[in-house]
């Protein structure tokens, strides 16, 4: 019977590979959709910053 219980047990705990893999999926889209936004921030701001330049010139 317990070699039952640790086969079932192995089986169970094999699983929580695919969370984990899900897990990362989440952080990593979460990560890229920060930088997205940074990165158009950013470039929306020097692009405004280059035209009052261009305007002053």
């Amino acid at each position: 019977m317990t070699k039952l219980a640790a086969k079932i047990h192995a089986v169970l705990a094999s699983r929580d590979e695919g969370a984990t893999a899900v897990e990362y999926g989440l952080m990593v889209a979460l990560i890229a959709a920060v930088i997205i936004a940074g990165v158009t921030l950013i470039g929306t701001n020097s692009g405004n910053t280059f035209n009052n330049v261009a305007t002053a010139i």
